[in-house]
């Protein structure tokens, strides 16, 4: 009988752990530029897959327990009213919508950089690429 790595079962529980915990410390860290975690995830998303990103991919990458797609098209409205992105069925950034996503983008590094950089930047490297390489085999 094969023996099971003792790593994989707390590879889950270590992943969760991580995600929880980097997520309330940015969080935290957005909160003191009164930005929720969607909206700058919003931001990213049209910033890095548009011009001309499609409303409904952009709603499937936001929805999750919790954060509905009623809660999607709130906070897109006022992403809209605030004057950050436009469109309809595709979403683009405005001008003050990629200023906001660049002044976003360039405070959060700072804290990402202080606590990555504490590691080894091999060990970094193959966690990145053994988490995208999870995920895309767990959506195949």
């Amino acid at each position: 009988m094969l023996q099971t790595p003792a790593v994989y079962g707390q590879f889950g529980q270590a992943l969760g752990l991580a995600e929880r915990t980097l997520s309330l410390m940015l969080r935290k860290h957005l909160a003191e530029r009164h930005t929720v975690p969607e909206a700058w995830y919003s931001l990213r998303l049209i910033a890095t897959r548009g011009p001309s990103y499609p409303r409904a991919d952009l709603s499937r990458m936001l929805e999750r327990p919790g954060f509905d797609p009623d809660a999607v098209d709130a906070l897109l409205a006022r992403l809209a009213a605030d004057g950050l992105i436009r469109g309809e069925d595709e979403l683009d950034l405005t001008p003050a919508g990629d200023a906001e996503y660049e002044s976003l983008r360039e405070y959060i590094s700072g804290p990402s950089v202080q606590l990555l950089s504490q590691f080894d930047l091999d060990d970094i490297e193959t966690t990145v690429r053994t988490l995208q390489a999870v995920a895309a085999t767990a959506t195949a």
